[in-house]
């Protein structure tokens, strides 16, 4: 077997490539094909745990695992071989086939390209061999020129695979035109043949208006405009690698319950709080002054991939005093792994891993960070909680771990009769109000038992936003455009 591959370049970031990649492998898996999603490399915070080519476990970006999910495949390493997890402006962890790879982590970027793309090669020549369609995702734009040279993720791929390739370009902006055109003209003539078709996507409007548009872009560069998708609100699928829409989200009914979720710099997985968007009367919205977080019924503290350091932003912000009070006036506290962590009475650092720093002091919990990450999916059982999460109590969930940090009740303060109660031994921990709950736990609200005793309903499944993607390109795209 060897696969055709359908590769989906982008313009700019943001403009739908993970979002189209994840609808046609929906779309091709619905034809009975054996499909799998491939992106060599992903610049991300938020990762999921998969299998790794020796049966243990590792982390690929949470786009390629959705993906895989839309082809009805067993996500592993291979389909995102290159992750990267900035941790500041100018440093990234680099994970490589799932495991962290320090010596590439210390890497100048430049120099990272020959290390790196045989591991990349025969990771997608691998997922050919085993696959009707490997659906082949780039990563920001391919005419970004300064970086042609030591390209592993998008022409580079393109050319090895002999890919088809889609241009998607994000009309809302504006310059859809402009960026289809300027990104196809500053492509080499050997790659320019390679783009079989543009995409404009995030359309509003009358798309009559587009005349004669289309037409002249086809006569300056031989490509057919393929399709025209319609903006997509609230589509249900979790963003990719950002916090792209600010705009408080949730859907449609009477609120009961605002949810604000602190958006450090480094936030991590953010991913994971799609579904509680998907519930009908949740309004959620991304915090990132005291203001934001006022009226919230919860407060959550997401995972992070610079604890310290967004813990110090956090405070520089105000948001402490605002998390305090919320707090104090027995509102809920949600804090996940990174979150967690800032929740207890401090940070201890002997490694270098992340940094020093008192915790927020609303779990009497420390955390003393390792150089070796826990990495793994968790199957567990909630035991027996109190206060506002008491809803909780005995429920079964299934989430994954990723955190270079060990928390336990803080000595002294346990000494002193000061006890953090245990729900799950090791992984989450009450106060003694009930109403501020850590876990080392993510994906929690992907968990339907969750949201069941959390809200006593189901949420849209990722299936249904699968279904309704690949329902989508079909209605969009002329059939004859993505026949193989």
């Amino acid at each position: 077997m060897s696969a055709r591959c359908v590769m989906v370049l982008g313009t700019t970031s943001g403009a739908g490539k993970s979002w189209l990649t994840t609808a046609l492998c929906r779309f091709y898996a619905n034809q009975g094909l054996k499909v799998a999603p491939f992106k060599a490399q992903n610049m991300s915070n938020n990762a999921r745990v998969v299998a790794t080519i020796d049966s243990g476990f590792g982390e690929i970006g949470s786009a390629q695992y959705f993906q895989a999910l839309a082809a009805r495949a067993v996500p592993d390493v291979r389909m995102n071989p290159l992750l990267l997890k900035p941790e500041a402006d100018t440093r990234s962890q680099v994970v490589l086939l799932g495991r962290v790879d320090k010596a590439l982590s210390d890497m100048p970027w430049r120099g990272r390209s020959l290390k790196v793309w045989p591991q990349i090669a025969a990771a997608l020549d691998a997922l050919r061999a085993e696959n009707d369609v490997v659906v082949i995702e780039g990563a920001g734009s391919p005419a970004e020129i300064n970086l042609h040279a030591s390209d592993v993720v998008n022409m580079r791929v393109a050319r090895h695979a002999d890919a088809r390739c889609l241009l998607v370009t994000d009309i809302d902006r504006g310059g859809a035109f402009a960026h289809l055109y300027g990104t196809w003209a500053l492509l080499p003539e050997e790659e320019q043949r390679l783009i079989h078709g543009f995409v404009l996507n995030k359309f509003r409007g009358d798309a009559a208006l587009l005349a004669p548009a289309p037409q002249m872009l086809q006569e300056r560069t031989g490509i057919p405009v393929v399709a025209t998708i319609p903006m997509q609100w609230n589509h249900g699928l979790p963003e990719e690698d950002g916090v792209f829409d600010d705009r408080a989200q949730g859907t449609a009914g009477a609120v009961h319950t605002r949810v604000a979720v602190i958006a450090y710099p480094r936030i991590s997985n953010l991913d994971e709080f799609q579904p509680l968007k998907n519930v009908s009367g949740v309004r959620l919205n991304w915090a990132r002054s005291p203001a934001d977080v006022e009226g919230a019924d919860w407060i959550v503290l997401p995972g992070s991939k610079a604890t310290a350091a967004d813990l110090a932003w956090l405070r520089a912000q105000g948001l402490d005093s605002a998390i305090a009070r919320h707090a104090a006036a027995g509102g809920r506290v949600l804090g996940v792994c990174g979150g967690l962590q800032m929740l207890g009475e401090a940070l201890i650092d002997t490694v270098g891993v992340d940094g020093n720093a008192a915790g927020l002091g609303l779990l009497p919990l420390v955390t003393s960070f390792e150089e070796n990450k826990t990495v793994q999916l968790t199957d567990t059982q909630f035991g027996a909680l109190h206060g506002p999460w008491q809803s909780l109590s005995g429920t079964l969930v299934r989430g994954y771990e990723i955190h270079h940090g060990q928390t336990a009740p803080h000595p002294a303060m346990a000494a002193a009769g000061d006890v953090a109660h245990a729900v799950i031994p090791g992984i989450a921990w009450q106060n003694g109000a009930g109403n501020v709950l850590g876990l080392y736990l993510h994906g929690m609200f992907e968990d339907a038992r969750v949201l069941q005793a959390l809200f006593a309903e189901h949420a849209l499944t990722l299936d249904a936003v699968f279904e309704r993607m690949a329902q989508g390109v079909a209605e969009w795209f002329d059939p004859e455009v993505l026949a193989l």
